[in-house]
């Protein structure tokens, strides 16, 4: 099963110069609360920025795999060089955490998306892709007042 989870404002902005352009506590232990312990994916530029975050801790995933082609290798994580082969034979539950390049190609393999629609106008330079919404149900929705958190489940035909 492949889950995406992402916070954007309501243009689709999420980061701006790979890093994000809010700061929200409740997003954060949100995040934190779906993805901590999990098998996580994320692109190169992601984990640079998290390990910014992080510092000299260890990030809090379980099994970390980073899509790179690089020639770089990973201390804490799994290097994945093949995306769209790992992930048409992926048999784990993982969690896509970006960014926006890993958030496209992973689109169309998604069975959950996990959006946190962010209030308020922020500034930045990255955006999420554009995706049909209407191929997915919501089946979780939570208002507060700095954030709408949805939970939407791919439609099986």
């Amino acid at each position: 099963m492949i889950s995406l989870i992402w916070a954007m404002a309501k243009n689709r902005l999420i980061g701006k110069d790979n890093l994000i352009p809010w700061h929200i506590k409740e997003d954060l232990l949100y995040y934190k609360s779906k993805t901590k312990g999990k098998t996580v994916l994320m692109g190169e530029a992601t984990y640079d920025s998290l390990k910014g975050y992080y510092k000299n801790r260890p990030l809090p995933y379980g099994k970390i795999y980073v899509a790179s082609l690089s020639e770089r290798e990973f201390d804490d994580a799994i290097k994945v060089t093949n995306l769209v082969d790992f992930l048409n034979n992926n048999q784990e539950d993982i969690m896509v955490v970006g960014g926006r390049t890993i958030y496209s190609i992973c689109l169309p393999y998604a069975d959950y998306l996990y959006i946190s629609l962010v209030k308020g106008d922020y500034e930045g330079n990255v955006y999420f892709p554009e995706f049909d919404l209407n191929m997915y149900k919501e089946i979780s929705k939570n208002e507060t007042e700095q954030v709408t958190y949805y939970i939407y489940e791919r439609n099986r035909v």
